[in-house]
């Protein structure tokens, strides 16, 4: 029986809406044609490699997207690099519209995200409904995806992983960590990036039915 919903932050309850028009803009200004789909792809597969720090800056996203650049089939230079900085940075969080789904959900809802200190209140701005817990890397110093830091999410919700749904963008980060103390891990794909993995949603109005389903296992 699922007790309690675990979820993670950035790009699963929150993203920044702008960022992929204001790339993509930057890249076209600079002489460059770039399909903005597989621009968006290539940065998620880049996020999928890359170890985030909780706290991003400057010199951290002229590495990433040197790489990103290469990825896309741009030699990178330091006027478009600085460009896409100051283009991208520090655009405000939203939440998704289908995060609506979560609002008449009755089971408690925590959040563990890599991410900073700055998280609760983030996310108390924005959200319509009530957090149980908000567990943040930068906070406890654990990040994913080490398995210590589910480990200590469960402790602190009193619960065995079988006892949990955990929703997160990330295969890497999200889905196999989560998965190796039997917590149901669930992949949100709202991209449809990964159409071979078969626990994935693509939208959180898919909660109530997939809780359903697993509660009637």
């Amino acid at each position: 029986m699922i007790r309690a919903l675990l979820i993670d932050a950035a790009n699963t309850l929150i993203h920044k809406p702008d960022l992929w028009s204001r790339m993509h803009g930057v890249i076209v200004h600079h002489g460059y044609s770039v399909d903005a789909g597989k621009l968006k792809h290539a940065h998620k597969m880049l996020s999928e490699s890359t170890l985030f720090p909780d706290r991003t800056d400057a010199d951290f996203y002229r590495l990433f997207n040197t790489e990103l650049l290469f990825a896309v089939g741009i030699i990178p230079h330091a006027e478009l690099l600085e460009d896409l900085f100051k283009a991208c940075s520090y655009l405000p969080w939203k939440v998704f519209e289908d995060v609506e789904g979560l609002e008449k959900n009755q089971l408690p809802i925590s959040v563990l995200s890599n991410f900073n200190t700055g998280l609760a209140p983030l996310l108390k701005g924005l959200l319509a409904f009530e957090l149980a817990y908000v567990i943040s890397s930068e906070e406890e110093q654990l990040r994913k995806p080490n398995v210590e830091f589910y480990h200590y999410a469960l402790n602190k919700l009193g619960l065995q992983g079988e006892e949990v749904l955990y929703i997160g963008d990330s295969l890497k980060l999200d889905i196999e960590p989560a998965q190796r103390l039997g917590i149901h891990a669930y992949l949100m794909d709202r991209d449809l990036f990964y159409p071979a993995f078969k626990n994935r949603i693509i939208s959180f109005h898919e909660v109530p039915s997939l809780l359903h389903t697993l509660n009637a296992k």
